[in-house]
C-alpha cells in the first residue's frame, strides 16, 4: 500500500519540476533583456551564467537534502521541497533586477536537489531487484515533463514573460497539497540516522563515496554519462538549425519525439532489459545504442535520417536507472537518502562541466575560425565520454548482496548486479 501511493506521488513530483524547468526556457531570453536591458546577444550570456548558478546550487544541495532526509525522513523534506518551489516561481513573477534573478534561479536549483529524497524513497518501498524499473518511471516523467514544460512555457508566454512562473507556482503548490494528503512517510524511524554536517555536503560525500565499494566508480560513470547524455538538451536546438536547417515548428516537432521516445523507452524496455541483463548489462547496452545514435547525428544532413534516429534513443533508457539501481544496493537502507543525494550531486557535476565542452565545441566548428563547418562535432564529444563511461562501468566490482541485507551504517567488505 505505501509503494502504491508513494510511486505515483514520486513520478508526478519529478514531472511538475520538469514541466517547471522547461516551462521557463521559452521566455527565459525575453525576461533577460528586458530586467538587464540588454540585447539577445548579452541575453544569452547571461542565460548561460544563470544556468551554471543553477547547477552549482544543485551540486551543493543535493547531499545536503539526501542527508536530511536520512534523518527527518522523505515526506518533511519533500514537502518543504515542493513550497520552496512554489515560492520561488513566485518569487520569479516579481523580481525586476538581474542579481534577484540570478537568486531566484539558485534558490530552483538548491530545491530541485530534492530528487535525492524523491528517489530515495523509491528505494524505501522497492525490492532491489526492481527499483531500475521504477526508477525508469522516473526518468519517464522528467522526459514527458521536460517536452510539455517548453510547449506550455511557449504558449504561456505570448500572454507575457511572467505568465509562466504563475503556472510552475501553482503546480508545485497542487502537488505539495496532493503529497500532504496522499504520501507516506518511507522512512520508518528505526532505520533513520543522525545528521552529520561532515557528511551533507560535497567532500563528505565524496568521503563517504570512498568508503563504500564500488561507490566512486559508479558517480563516476554517473557524471560521464551525464555529460555525454546532456548534448541533446543543451545543443539540439543550434544543431537542428546549423546542420539540418530546421524552422523552430519543425525543432519543436523533433523534441516532442525525442520525448516520446524517451517516455516509452523507461516505461517499457527499462524493467524488461534489466531482468534479462541485470543493471550492469543493461547499462552497457544503453550506453552502447547511445554513442551508436550520436555518430548517426554528427554526420547525418537529412530530415529523414535525424527522425530516423530519434527511434533507438529509447534503447538507451536503462542507463541511468540501472546506475541509480547499482548505487542504491551499495548503501544501507539508512543510507538512501544519502546515496541518492550522492548520485545527483554527480549528475549535477555534469551539468556543470557540460556546456563548455559541448556548446563551446559546437560554437567553435560553426564559426568563422573553424577549420571546417562541422555542427555534429557536439556528438563526438558526447561519444568520447559516453565511451570513456562505459569502460569505468565495465571496470565496476559486481556486488555479493543487497543493500537491504547490510548494516545500517557499513557495508561488508565486498560489494552482484
Amino acid at each position: 500500500m505505501t509503494a502504491s501511493r508513494t510511486i505515483p506521488f514520486i513520478v508526478a513530483t519529478i514531472f511538475i519540476d520538469a514541466i517547471g524547468f522547461g516551462i521557463i526556457m521559452p521566455v527565459l531570453p525575453q525576461l533577460v533583456m528586458e530586467i538587464g536591458r540588454v540585447d539577445l546577444a548579452s541575453a544569452m550570456g547571461i542565460a548561460t551564467a544563470i544556468g551554471l548558478v543553477m547547477a552549482v546550487a544543485t551540486f551543493l544541495a543535493s547531499p545536503v537534502l539526501g542527508n536530511l532526509s536520512d534523518h527527518f525522513g522523505r515526506r518533511r523534506v519533500l514537502l518543504l521541497s515542493l513550497a520552496g518551489l512554489a515560492a520561488d516561481y513566485v518569487l520569479l513573477t516579481i523580481v525586476h533586477t538581474l542579481p534577484w534573478l540570478f537568486v531566484a534561479r539558485a534558490l530552483s536549483g538548491i530545491f530541485g536537489g530534492s530528487v535525492a529524497a524523491a528517489q530515495a524513497a523509491i528505494a524505501d518501498v522497492t525490492q532491489p531487484e526492481n527499483r531500475a524499473r521504477n526508477f525508469g518511471f522516473v526518468g519517464a516523467a522528467f522526459g514527458v515533463g521536460f517536452v510539455v514544460g517548453p510547449v506550455i512555457g511557449g504558449f504561456l508566454g505570448e500572454v507575457g514573460p511572467r505568465a509562466p512562473f504563475v503556472a510552475a507556482a501553482l503546480l508545485a503548490a497542487a502537488n505539495m497539497l496532493y503529497g500532504f494528503f496522499i504520501f507516506p512517510e518511507t522512512l520508518p524511524a528505526e532505520r533513520r540516522r543522525s545528521f552529520d554536517w561532515r557528511r551533507a555536503n560535497p567532500f563528505g560525500a565524496w568521503k563517504t563515496m570512498r568508503g563504500l565499494p564500488g561507490m566512486s566508480g559508479i558517480a563516476t560513470v554517473l557524471t560521464l554519462w551525464q555529460i555525454s547524455s546532456l548534448v541533446y538538451p543543451m545543443t539540439w536546438s543550434f544543431y537542428c538549425i546549423a546542420q539540418l536547417g530546421w524552422s523552430p515548428k519543425m525543432i519543436g516537432a523533433s523534441l516532442a519525439a525525442v520525448g516520446v521516445a524517451i517516455a516509452l523507452g523507461q516505461t517499457f524496455v527499462v524493467g524488461p532489459t534489466v531482468r534479462r541483463f541485470g543493471e550492469r548489462d543493461a547499462a552497457t547496452i544503453g550506453i552502447l545504442v547511445a554513442v551508436t545514435v550520436y555518430i548517426g547525428y554528427a554526420f547525418v544532413d537529412t530530415t529523414w535520417g535525424a527522425f530516423l534516429l530519434i527511434v533507438p534513443i529509447m534503447f538507451q533508457a536503462p542507463v541511468q536507472p540501472s546506475l541509480n539501481a547499482l548505487m542504491s544496493r551499495r548503501a544501507s537502507a539508512a543510507m538512501q537518502g544519502e546515496v541518492q543525494g550522492i548520485s545527483a550531486m554527480a549528475m549535477g557535476l555534469g551539468q556543470i562541466v557540460a556546456p563548455t565542452l559541448l556548446i563551446g565545441t559546437m560554437a567553435w566548428f560553426t564559426g568563422d575560425k573553424a577549420p571546417v563547418h562541422f555542427p555534429g562535432a557536439a556528438f563526438l564529444v558526447a561519444t568520447m565520454f559516453g565511451l570513456l563511461a562505459l569502460l569505468m562501468l565495465r571496470r565496476l566490482p559486481r556486488v555479493t548482496r543487497t543493500s537491504d541485507e547490510a548494516a545500517p551504517d557499513q557495508m561488508p567488505p565486498s560489494v552482484t548486479a
